[in-house]
């Protein structure tokens, strides 16, 4: 079963220009544009052959279209009634392991992170996307709370981080191999407009990254995950627990207090039976919180049956939290002793490289400095 969006998100950027209102290429699905080059006098067989040359560019391109030229004009049409890029670069930043981050500025001048990481390859890159201006879920290690909420992104706006980081990988002779929305924000949140994004990034006829390259995050947001379930595409869901038991959760993600884990990992379960691909489990370790054997023991306990992957994160200080704590990553030697117990006991657990510290590489880090200088 797909579930579909409601229709007013399919034309939202059709409506626009009927109510004399330029938007970006990038907020036009495939159909969208199809409808808005007949409503010009064009034929909709064009747009998938200008959307295909602009994603794959990165953005910097739309003639590029295939042997057959484009009809005389159409071009220039395009660049008198098509606003700019949704989104600019205002701030760059690489870190000394090759990890680059951007703060890009948006048309209302709020500001967004997206962050691209250099793989174990040479020739590959992994990408990071916000979903929203800040963050509502409160967690409290995380930077990105501290600066509240503003606004949901729109997909025009998700594919612009996107083509951004298509042009950063290229700049470096990689190839950005896969995408996660892991960013600013709770992607379940703005669940419509995320799913489009991630519609003209997969599909082969527009970004062809491949549904498979898509990773979607969540704290833990049921009814976004039955959603999630119910699209029927073939991205990755990632789940972050940061707590083997509720009350520890609770304190460390106020969402803990409306989902408990058992649910959420019901859930979980529903996705990864539909999918037949293992579910990632994300868990931060702050030392003296959440990372002690009886914990990771407690944790195996919670995934036992489960053919789940643990994804170990090494925490980015971030400074005082909303409650007034100073979290501080576990030490090294805890850390392996928590994976340890953790494989001990059949659980797939895996440490993720800590990125960028030297560049503000946690979530929200880079975007809250920004604003206060």
């Amino acid at each position: 079963m797909t579930r579909e969006r409601p229709a007013r998100l399919a034309s939202a950027a059709n409506r626009a220009f009927v109510a004399g209102v330029s938007v970006a290429l990038s907020e036009f699905s495939l159909p969208d544009f199809e409808r808005q080059l007949a409503a010009w006098g064009y034929k909709p067989v064009h747009a998938g052959r200008i959307l295909r040359a602009c994603y794959a560019s990165g953005g910097e391109r739309w003639d590029d279209a295939g042997a057959r030229p484009l009809p005389v004009g159409l071009l220039e049409h395009l660049r008198a009634a098509l606003a700019p890029a949704a989104a600019t670069i205002a701030v760059r930043q690489v870190a000394e392991d090759g990890t680059t981050k951007l703060l890009l500025r948006l048309a209302d001048a709020r500001t967004v992170e997206t962050v691209l990481m250099p793989d174990f390859r040479a020739d590959r890159a992994a990408g990071c996307v916000s979903s929203q201006v800040g963050c509502a879920m409160g967690c409290d290690f995380c930077a990105t709370t501290k600066t509240g909420f503003e606004r949901n992104l729109t997909a025009g706006e998700m594919v612009e981080q996107f083509l951004a980081l298509r042009r950063e990988a290229h700049a470096t002779g990689r190839k950005l191999q896969t995408l996660v929305f892991m960013g600013m924000g709770e992607p379940l949140l703005n669940l419509d407009a995320v799913l489009a994004a991630v519609e003209r990034i997969a599909d082969n006829r527009v970004g062809a990254l491949g549904w498979r390259q898509v990773t979607i995050s969540t704290v833990g947001i049921i009814p976004g995950i039955e959603a999630l379930t119910a699209t029927g595409h073939n991205f990755h869901l990632a789940v972050s627990l940061h707590a083997p038991d509720d009350a520890t959760r609770a304190q460390l993600l106020p969402v803990g207090k409306r989902f408990p884990i058992a649910d959420i990992l019901a859930a979980a379960d529903r996705f990864q039976a539909s999918r037949g691909r293992p579910v990632t489990i994300q868990y931060c370790l702050l030392s003296g919180v959440n990372d002690s054997p009886e914990q990771a023991r407690l944790l195996a306990a919670v995934l036992a049956g489960r053919r789940m992957h643990v994804n170990l994160l090494r925490y980015n200080p971030t400074g005082l939290s909303l409650r007034g704590i100073a979290y501080a990553p576990s030490s090294d030697e805890t850390a392996e002793a928590f994976a340890l117990e953790l494989k001990t006991r059949g659980v797939v657990a895996h440490f993720r490289r800590s990125r960028g510290p030297d560049i503000d590489a946690a979530c929200g880090q880079l975007r809250r400095r920004a604003a206060v200088q």
